[in-house]
């Protein structure tokens, strides 16, 4: 289970991953290796074991990859998602058949080190801005297929989701400007073309754009590739009239000082589209 303050992921959405990714890997004729060398009633037991220091997310789809290849797999979980792990840590122990724990593991680490890479990865940055108001966010920069997935470990890593696909709400970005001729047609046809409880949000690079914005009213401003003095002198001309995000290229190093600026959200791509995995192991016990 999630740290209480995030929603588990329901089984009607994790399942088809899971499917897909052991159909992926299994073929037409299944795991011939393991066939050949293991017995076929060979009971055994198996942990899932941190080989680095993170936080842990995606458990529920490493044990459902289990399950779903042997029913009689068991998995004992000791660490849930959003458990600190170090080294050596035993995050779950399963038990069962051993032709089944083998078939599976592959697709159950897959899942559950890149979204415990998104979660670890979350964590360092919110906790790198710690005592400021800003808010750590994902972006839509993520795996095809994996979105749901990946928007909930970063949730789990203390992150929040910015929406969620294109039709949660408006953002108005800079190619949508030069197609519509300028900022004020941009945001008069956003406003024209959607429901009065639709959020809209305006990419602005500069702070000539941005005076422009807050004239003509949006309910947000995402400032693009802003030093930290930029930023602050944005977060001033808004003056709480709109949510203030900061985006591009933030890293741990440099998330302090852009939380500084009293920006409410920071947006990071790299969270969900080239995190590093972590490093977890299934480990065979006997």
């Amino acid at each position: 289970m999630p740290p209480p303050s995030v929603m588990p992921l329901p089984s009607v959405i994790i399942e088809p991953l899971v499917r897909a990714a052991l159909l992926e890997d299994l073929g037409r004729a299944g795991d011939i290796t393991t066939d050949a060398i293991v017995p076929a009633g060979l009971v055994a037991e198996t942990a899932l074991v941190a080989r680095q220091a993170g936080v842990v997310a995606g458990l529920d789809l490493a044990a459902m990859a289990f399950r779903l290849i042997d029913p009689a797999i068991v998995v004992e979980v000791a660490r849930p998602d959003g458990s600190r792990l170090a080294p050596g840590d035993v995050i779950a122990t399963l038990r069962g058949p051993a032709r089944g724990l083998l078939t599976a593991e592959r697709t159950a680490l897959n899942f559950l080190c890149h979204l415990s890479g998104i979660a670890s990865a979350t964590a360092a940055v919110v906790a790198a801005v710690r005592g400021h108001r800003a808010r750590i966010t994902c972006t839509r920069k993520t795996m095809p297929g994996l979105r749901a997935v990946e928007k909930y470990a970063l949730r789990v890593g203390g992150g929040s989701n910015h929406r969620f696909g294109l039709d949660d709400a408006v953002l108005i970005k800079d190619n949508h400007v030069a197609i519509a001729g300028g900022v004020r047609a941009a945001l008069e046809r956003a406003r024209a073309g959607v429901g009065h409880l639709v959020k809209i949000e305006l990419e602005v690079d500069t702070l000539a754009q941005l005076e422009e914005a807050l004239a003509l009213g949006v309910d947000a401003v995402l400032l693009d590739n802003m030093t930290p003095a930029q930023l602050a002198e944005a977060v001033a001309m808004v003056g709480g009239r709109a949510i203030t995000e900061a985006s591009g290229r933030i890293t741990p190093a440099t998330a302090p000082a852009v939380a500084a600026s009293g920006v409410d959200l920071i947006s990071i791509g790299w969270l969900t589209h080239s995190v590093a995995v972590l490093d977890i192991g299934l480990d065979y016990r006997g």
